[in-house]
């Protein structure tokens, strides 16, 4: 059943732009949907963060920064953030597009996966991840969900939804560890830290799972799952693989340690650690077939998931963690036999969150007053009626005071966030207290709506008071200035100056504008962004140059003529050829490339034909006497004298050099 019939948002143009065609997945924060942008016809995926969830600000933070992280990323495996914004109650991040189908998929596809092409996926991912490292970001979600193979075997990382910078990493006591069960490094459960090691954490596991095709650590709860990610190391892969290599045991090993201080800084010295071992393995140990292995190829066409709940957001109470830290000498809980819904909530990324505990009342009523009998069997008070009725009084009268000082003469201001800004005046107004309205900046709250209230709600104020309503003015935007003509350098100072940022640069020849200035912008000077928005520049590389063919000139001469056209030369180590010792043997680019001033020329010299020694056929069968001279790399040419088949005599004497590729001439009687 296509359930995309059923989405309000299919069919629908999102912020006058995006034309939403169909829905790709649905997760606990956010749907994503297959979209075309209809100002520059492409086709992108747009991250639509569920309404009910808009009206969080720590959720739509969240959306916002992912945005501005990845945006930062200019790198081949990371799926691109192109923009940011709102309509009306939708959020929405545009992102680039990718064909095909995730890890997940694969996994459960074709099951384990042979060493080669498990390491061919982790290669990728490693790659982008150690670009987002050492721009200062962690993930914090890594698993095979957000990872996506594209229908060209492309290798991209996705959903950086969960990203924080390196030094905001540390999460408080009161906050929540967020992330997936199965992948949750042991420090982030524990202490609910993460930084760029539980990223190697995750990857290890997921590397495992390849190998493997099943969870190093598995249980129908999280907290089980959580007891033996505190408690139990990996497991070797080599385990469930026989046959496996030994270095792939201790590349799991080393990137899943329990200890962050035992484990790769990051996933820059990781991925050196994999190229390393997969250098010291042979072909039929990269092919190794593991039991789980099903048949087919990751290149084979697989299945994009739907809205399954392995990718979808959960919450999971905080106390599933304590219990597993609490219970460091109990053994660990029996992992029964799960099932799928066990296997999805492994598989959602959580957020971990403390338990609220509330008391019960302690009854501190005081005791009833002690009475005496009157004779006749008549109860009265032991203090005549008088003075008690005195003293109460008296109490109540101090009660009133005390009451007035400190609540009689305040009141709370009323809760009117996302309010209109009259019906939040009279809201106010109605609650006895003066009303100041500003305005601010808003890209969650529409315009005319109020963002904050000073002091805020719920806060006790007097009843004479004044409450500061700041009203939206909606999105803050930025003009995008007009930099056409100005070098690079000037015209990323006046995109910066006007609240934006410098984007993609690309570079284009230009016989009118001289090499280094700018041609223009995208989007176009005037346009209307968000603050930060990404600018993307073209800069003329000036008129374009012929290059000339210099291949068999002598090598200095070649090197001026092309350093007289403005060119740069780089000399390469000199090879064996064709062409005369000293003379140009190769150059790159070729003849006729269109190339700019200032680009550089590699010219490779030739060191002249390669000598080799002419093996001895005399008295040899002709048919020997060919091979054996084609095998040591020479052309052969045969003159026959009457009807023989046996070389009398050959056109260079055995045991002499000739030069590689030259032709040896063989007579024959």
């Amino acid at each position: 059943m296509d359930t995309t019939l059923q989405d309000p948002l299919v069919g629908q143009v999102l912020d006058g732009r995006y034309r939403i065609e169909a829905r790709i997945a649905i997760g606990g924060m956010a749907t994503v949907y297959r979209a075309v942008d209809t100002r520059l016809d492409r086709v992108l995926a747009l991250k639509v963060m569920h309404p009910t969830l808009a009206t969080d600000d720590a959720f739509v933070e969240r959306f916002i920064r992912e945005a501005k992280s990845v945006a930062r990323l200019d790198h081949p495996n990371v799926v691109g953030v192109f923009d940011q914004g709102t309509d009306g109650t939708y959020v929405y991040l545009a992102m680039e597009y990718v064909a095909g189908c995730t890890l997940r998929d694969v996994l459960r596809e074709r099951g384990a996966l042979q060493p080669r092409i498990a390491l061919d996926v982790a290669e990728p991912v490693l790659a982008a991840l150690g670009a987002a490292h050492l721009a200062g970001l962690v993930h914090r979600d890594m698993k095979p969900e957000n990872v996506l193979i594209g229908d060209d075997g492309r290798v991209k990382v996705a959903d950086f939804g969960l990203v924080r910078t390196v030094d905001a990493a540390t999460n408080t006591s009161t906050g929540a560890v967020l992330g997936t069960v199965s992948y949750l490094a042991p420090e982030q459960i524990e202490h609910g830290t993460a930084d760029t090691r539980a990223d190697v954490y995750a990857c290890g596991v997921v590397l495992y799972e390849m190998l493997t095709g099943a969870k190093p650590h598995t249980g129908t709860t999280p907290a089980q799952v959580l007891y033996q990610q505190l408690h139990e190391d990996v497991p070797a892969p080599s385990r469930s693989v026989p046959g496996l290599a030994p270095a792939l045991d201790d590349l799991v090993a080393e990137a899943t340690a329990r200890d962050p201080e035992q484990r790769p800084a990051g996933a820059v010295e990781l991925l050196g650690r994999l190229r390393t071992a997969r250098s010291g393995l042979t072909d039929a140990q990269l092919d190794v077939a593991p039991p789980r292995a099903k048949a087919g190829t990751l290149g084979a066409p697989v299945p994009r998931s739907g809205s399954g709940p392995d990718d979808r957001t959960s919450v999971i109470p905080r106390a599933a963690a304590a219990r597993a830290s609490a219970t460091r000498r109990q053994p660990a809980p029996s992992p029964a036999a799960g099932g799928a819904a066990a296997e999805d909530e492994l598989n959602r990324t959580s957020v971990l969150r403390p338990r609220l505990l509330a008391e019960r009342p302690v009854n501190d009523d005081p005791p009833p007053q002690p009475v005496r009998r009157r004779p006749g069997g008549l109860r009265m008070p032991r203090r005549p009626v008088l003075t008690a009725v005195t003293a109460l009084l008296l109490v109540f009268g101090v009660g009133l005071g005390i009451w007035y000082i400190n609540s009689g003469q305040f009141t709370h201001v009323p809760a009117v966030l996302s309010m209109k800004q009259a019906e939040a005046e009279k809201k106010v107004h109605d609650a006895g207290l003066d009303v100041k309205i500003k305005h601010g900046f808003s890209d969650v709250v529409e315009k005319g709506r109020v963002i904050s209230t000073h002091p805020e709600s719920n806060a006790r104020i007097r009843n004479t008071g004044t409450v500061t309503l700041t009203v939206s003015r909606g999105t803050e935007m930025a003009e995008v200035p007009n930099v056409a003509g100005m070098s690079l350098r000037d015209a990323k100072k006046k995109i910066e100056g006007a609240g934006l940022s410098l984007g993609k640069v690309t570079k284009r020849f230009s016989e009118e504008t001289p090499r280094g200035d700018v041609l223009g912008s995208e989007p176009a000077a005037g346009t209307e962004r968000r603050p930060d928005s990404a600018v993307a520049v073209t800069v003329s590389k000036g008129a374009p140059i012929d290059l000339p063919d210099v291949v068999g000139d002598a090598l200095d001469d070649a090197e001026s003529e092309l350093r007289d056209a403005g060119l740069d030369v780089r000399i390469a180590e000199p090879v064996f050829s064709d062409e005369d010792k000293d003379t140009v043997a190769l150059q790159n680019p070729p003849e006729g490339s269109r190339v700019a001033e200032g680009d550089t020329i590699t010219l490779t010299p030739s060191k002249g034909k390669e000598m080799i020694e002419v093996p001895h056929v005399e008295g040899n069968h002709l048919d020997d006497a060919k091979r054996k001279l084609e095998d040591a790399g020479f052309k052969v040419g045969v003159n026959r004298f009457f009807f023989g088949d046996t070389v009398f005599d050959q056109s260079v004497d055995g045991g002499d050099e000739a030069p590689k590729g030259s032709k040896i001439t063989l007579r024959v009687r």
